[in-house]
């Protein structure tokens, strides 16, 4: 038998990111007082954090059950395993890699110094180093991130997506000519729901102006603003390559919100535990859709995961409007994968249990690059 892969797990570490910090996160995802805030966070330890900027430190967390989960998995399929946390110090990072050099590195760095968008950059950094790694490369993560750039290679490339505009901070805040109200206001550079609340939906140009200067001064980047499509909300997950194999499409199921909510999934949904948006959201797989309809989002999925980049799993957002087309939202390279998360209910759905879908990731990537197990 030949000698096991060694696969080191890399994850950054959250801005709360000790045990004695983390018990100051409370069941309904607030940041209680506790321990000053890292010095790289964007919260300063001297200025008294804000409502959603106490809730970006959740989101963090969630990283350290998906490691936990992945690390269960890779143990169960026979790999040796390591995990290093990368800490937002690239010094480090850079002394592990080369002193180490791992067979493979499964990578869920989602952020450096709590920024989504440099997240890119370590990717690079395997590249440079010649490390093998699981999932997109820096040019998919980045232009992923980049959202108005995703839907303007998906409008070229006759993919529907809603109607948008891009507003820097010098803007005037008017809405251009074709774009009807209501509309959803978002950070232009980030992802897991950050940004999104259910004021993000606004009716007119008062509550428009009001959420993109929000958007700014919350988040100091663009804010883009794109047709509110009204219907329900279709998860695609693809899993390998060359082409990617579509799972079951899910549909969030917003009929647990009360009547006032939009049916988005906002941040609250996605990660506040007990807070009635998410408990109100529900995933249900396989979605129950019509054959032409399935087809159709199925080709839709398989063709922006070519356009962007990704690799060895991904996962299309879309809304389907009431009319039945399909609008694609955001195309997401190394999505959320723990066993609780969306991505994992799909491959259930395929058949495919929770290791087994890790392995698919790791075998996907050794492939890749030559490797075999």
């Amino acid at each position: 038998m030949g000698k096991k892969l060694r696969i080191a797990i890399l994850y950054n570490q959250p801005v709360t990111d000790s045990q004695e910090r983390r018990k100051y996160i409370s069941e309904n995802g607030q940041l209680n007082e506790g321990p000053p805030l890292r010095k790289n966070s964007k919260v300063s330890a001297q200025k008294k954090p804000t409502a959603f900027q106490e809730m970006i430190d959740l989101s963090e967390v969630g990283v350290l059950e998906e490691m936990e989960d992945i690390r269960t998995a890779l143990n169960a399929l026979g790999y040796r395993t390591s995990i290093f946390n990368v800490d937002s110090n690239m010094d480090r990072l850079y002394r592990i890699l080369v002193d180490e050099k791992p067979d493979l590195v499964f990578n869920i760095v989602e952020s450096i110094e709590n920024e989504a968008i440099l997240e890119m950059n370590v990717a690079g950094l395997y590249d440079l180093l010649r490390i093998p790694y699981t999932g997109a490369g820096p040019l998919a993560l980045g232009t992923a991130l980049h959202k108005a750039r995703v839907k303007e290679i998906l409008t070229y490339h006759g993919i529907p997506t809603p109607k948008f505009q891009l507003f820097q901070p010098s803007d005037k805040i008017a809405l251009n000519k074709g774009i009807p109200f209501p509309v959803i206001v978002k950070p232009a550079r980030e992802d897991a729901s950050v940004g999104i609340t259910d004021s993000s939906v606004v009716y007119g140009p008062g509550e428009l102006r009001k959420q993109v200067r929000w958007v700014f001064e919350e988040f100091e980047q663009p804010a883009i603003v794109e047709q509110y499509i009204d219907g329900r909300e279709l998860n695609v997950a693809l899993l390998g390559n060359k082409p990617p194999v579509v799972l079951p499409i899910s549909e969030i199921d917003f009929s647990g919100l009360s009547q006032e909510m939009h049916k988005i999934v906002s941040y609250e949904a996605k990660w506040m535990h007990g807070t009635v948006a998410y408990e109100g959201t529900k995933g249900l797989c396989p979605a129950p859709l019509t054959s032409g309809q399935e087809s159709r989002i199925r080709a839709i999925a398989q063709r922006c995961f070519e356009l962007i980049g990704c690799r060895d799993y991904a996962r299309v957002d879309l809304r389907l409007s009431r009319e039945g087309m399909p609008y694609v939202l955001e195309v997401n390279p190394n999505p959320d994968i723990s066993d609780d998360a969306g991505f994992a209910r799909s491959a259930r759905a395929h058949g495919l249990g929770f290791s087994e879908t890790i392995g698919r990731i790791v075998e996907s990537a050794l492939a890749r690059y030559g490797l075999t197990r």
